[in-house]
């Protein structure tokens, strides 16, 4: 609509100064007639306090609203909400209800949580292969948080055959992020030949760039 663009302009500050208090107004003229994405936004200002007073509830209430109507965002969001406990009673089956309704449309930022939740057993049965699944999943979107799980299952054979070459694998695309612990650990499998032939030189080249950190 041409009230959710105006506000995306008042938030970017094209043509218009930028003025997070003129966004969150048409933002929510938006939202009012049923846009998705406008309650979305909407949700995000309440839930960072951009022009507006930070206020979870109405985050929530606005996060619901898109959700319902499918919005991947949204649902990310309202389950990060649930997990943390912002402005309503940490539920982590709530929690996993919208990570695996978003995880689902192929939210790499969901699947990622959505692994944690199986990985941990919050809000569902502990289960190391679901975990496994989601990881995969959100590796495959460069979520490097997911690409470190991966190697620390296959690493200790979690809901899997213990597999160095496999860890080391997870492991690097990580460590090629900049993940500092990733770095740390491939320096450790270089040094240890574990997965990967013995190379002290790469081991040194690993441990530095995470010391660098």
């Amino acid at each position: 609509s041409a009230q959710f663009s105006l506000a995306g302009n008042y938030c970017l500050g094209e043509g218009v100064p930028q003025d997070w208090k003129e966004a969150v107004k048409w933002f929510r003229l938006s939202a009012e007639q049923g846009e998705a994405d406008a309650q979305y936004f909407l949700g995000l200002m309440y839930s960072n306090g951009q022009g507006v007073l930070q206020d979870y509830k109405k985050a929530v209430k606005w996060f619901r609203l898109s959700s319902e109507q499918g919005d991947v965002k949204a649902q990310y969001n309202l389950g990060i909400i649930f997990q943390d406990g912002l402005g309503v009673e940490q539920d982590y089956k709530e929690a996993v209800k919208w990570f695996r309704l978003s995880a689902e449309q192929d939210d790499g930022d969901a699947q990622y949580n959505l692994g944690i939740m199986f990985q941990d057993g919050l809000g569902v049965q502990q289960n190391y292969k679901e975990a496994l699944k989601w990881y995969r999943l959100a590796a495959e979107h460069n979520i490097v948080l997911a690409q470190w799980n991966l190697g620390y299952m296959f690493e200790d054979g979690l809901g899997v055959e213990q597999d160095y070459k496999e860890a080391v694998k997870w492991y690097r695309l990580a460590a090629e992020q900049g993940l500092a612990t990733a770095q740390s650990i491939l320096g450790e499998m270089y040094y240890g030949g574990q997965g990967v032939l013995q190379d002290y030189k790469e081991a040194v080249k690993w441990h530095r760039l995470s010391a660098e950190q």
